[in-house]
């Protein structure tokens, strides 16, 4: 029986050698990492650079994580890709590897009808008896899901085995609307990097898909959501905004930049090298910037023990 999906689950980076590898002891490391912050599980997504890994280290990539996870939450593959039978045999390894779920965008390189939209997620729904994450990245890349898509899957399916994670623009009314045309049958999950989280949570969120640069304060801020505690998520919340909108800035390539900058800065990573091309470069003012508000959020969770 799959793990269930809820509360923290955070986007493994992928770490890479100087030889361009994907460097196995700091993924195991980073793994290890994510559960002592507090993760509920984690997954592959778009900050793991899945599209520039080569078909094999994407297999692999997922074979890890459920490996290195042993049991300690839910594991999810993204299995987006450009073809159904691409997204499928992905899902099909992810179900074969021990994944309680799969995740996936639509295609990149295609503009997609609602019918076909619908086509390529009901192939990945059928290839595999795992539940299936929709996943709208177009806030920063691909093409958005018509809502029409997510009922339709829904009605298809059902809640349990299809759940999302809308990331279109403007992401709070997107995220009620699909939560009122479902009627209560959706789970969604918000994927902003947090800096939507208060508001995606007060409007219903099942959990939060951010990256790991700021696991602790994601998962503490989460915390403090759930037992009401706003003034202390606010003061959590406040950094977080800070450092994700010096992400937003590049796009994807903000949030690997940046958020590598940060595994490393941490000890998470020895190396914050991305896979090339790449079309941002974290500059050392921004590199400034980042260092005061990490601090800030270190601070409010060193004040947060002490309480």
């Amino acid at each position: 029986m799959p793990r269930r999906l809820q509360g923290v689950l955070p986007i493994v980076h992928t770490p890479f050698t100087d030889s361009d590898e994907i460097d196995v002891p700091v993924l195991r490391r980073e793994i290890d990492w994510a559960y002592s912050m507090g993760a509920d599980g984690l997954g592959s997504g778009m900050v793991s650079e899945t599209f520039r890994l080569t078909y094999s280290e994407r297999l692999r990539l997922t074979e890890l994580m459920a490996e290195f996870s042993a049991g300690r939450g839910a594991v999810f593959a993204a299995v987006g890709a450009e073809s159904s039978k691409q997204a499928v045999e992905y899902a099909v390894a992810a179900e074969r590897a021990g994944c309680d779920a799969v995740m996936a965008v639509p295609p990149l390189t295609s503009r997609l009808s609602t019918d076909s939209m619908t086509g390529y997620f009901r192939a990945i729904a059928d290839g595999t008896g795992l539940p299936v994450i929709v996943q709208d990245a177009s806030g920063y890349v691909g093409q958005s899901i018509p809502l029409q898509v997510s009922l339709n899957l829904l009605d298809l399916y059902g809640g349990e085995k299809i759940v999302f994670k809308p990331e279109a623009s403007p992401i709070g009314p997107c995220l009620s609307a699909l939560r009122d045309a479902a009627g209560g049958r959706a789970q969604i999950f918000e994927g902003s990097g947090g800096i939507h989280l208060v508001d995606s949570f007060r409007r219903g969120v099942t959990g939060t898909m951010p990256g790991m640069d700021l696991l602790d304060g994601i998962a503490a801020l989460w915390r403090a959501l759930q037992s009401g505690e706003d003034d202390l998520a606010y003061r959590l919340w406040y950094p977080i905004c800070g450092l994700v909108a010096l992400q937003l800035q590049a796009g994807l390539d903000g949030f690997l930049a940046i958020e590598k900058y940060l595994l490393v800065k941490r000890g998470v990573f020895v190396s914050a090298a991305r896979r090339q091309p790449y079309g941002w470069t974290l500059d050392s003012e921004t590199a400034l910037e980042v260092d005061r508000l990490f601090v800030r959020l270190q601070q409010e969770l060193g004040a947060m023990r002490r309480a």
